[in-house]
């Protein structure tokens, strides 16, 4: 095992800093308490913005929110924000990415986000080619000489929540956060740059849907995953009660 790599369990994957803090910041927070190694890739570095003063500042807020959530690693790619298209080139350089750290489950982007980035709807994408090209053979040369992995698992998460309806998928699931939807707060105002005290309503947005997907499968919070494949259990019982005091 390379030291300057450890394996991660999961790794989630943004366009921009906070867009996993704001998704599935609860989630990471949790699989960390449970004990899991957990990464988060950023596509760019979300810069130019408003009220950011230079690309430094940013990543460091995103530095002090992922040490928020407790996640051990995360990575920013110098792909340009606001011009993030699914290339080959972007598709190498994550896939790269999934090639050092060998994660068994993969969070991303679930859908388009109208009036919102364009960029979110190019990581999806990006992210989907990524999780393939990880374990093609005879490709060595594009991946530094980095050895094939095949990630396990993937699973779509969602920023829409200007929306009532479900976002398309094979299996939904809702990630209890009771626990740590205070640490995900926490861990999205640390961007004070892109959330600056005019948009304080949107921590109130974010705390609702918290709210609202976790009441809908009996938690005080939770935030929702989606499956692109069929989801299925050889123990229905414990499926269903497994996770039930």
């Amino acid at each position: 095992m390379n030291p300057e790599f450890p394996k991660l369990d999961v790794i989630a994957v943004g366009a921009h800093p906070d867009d996993v803090e704001i998704a599935c910041g609860g989630a990471l927070a949790r699989l960390v308490q449970q004990g899991y190694q957990v990464g988060i890739i950023d596509l760019t570095d979300g810069e130019p913005t408003p009220l950011c003063p230079e690309p430094a500042v940013r990543l460091e807020e995103a530095r002090q929110a992922a040490e928020t959530l407790g996640v051990q690693t995360r990575v920013t790619l110098d792909l340009p924000n606001r011009r993030l298209f699914d290339s080959f080139e972007a598709r190498v350089k994550l896939a790269t990415e999934f090639r050092k750290y060998r994660p068994d489950l993969v969070l991303g982007f679930g859908e388009k986000t109208p009036m919102a980035s364009p960029d979110h709807w190019q990581a999806m994408q990006i992210t989907d080619a990524a999780i393939f090209y990880s374990r093609l053979t005879k490709w060595d040369d594009h991946f530094e000489g980095l050895p094939v992995h095949a990630i396990s698992a993937q699973l779509y998460y969602t920023l829409a929540f200007g929306s009532l309806d479900l976002p398309p998928g094979s299996g939904h699931l809702v990630v209890d956060i009771a626990d740590t939807l205070e640490t995900k707060i926490a861990a999205v105002r640390c961007y004070k740059t892109q959330f600056p005290p005019v948009k304080d309503y949107l921590f109130d947005r974010i705390r609702a849907a918290a709210q609202h997907q976790g009441l809908a499968a009996g938690f005080q919070a939770g935030e929702l995953v989606v499956s692109p494949k069929t989801l299925g259990t050889a123990d229905l019982m414990k499926s269903v009660f497994g996770n039930l005091d």
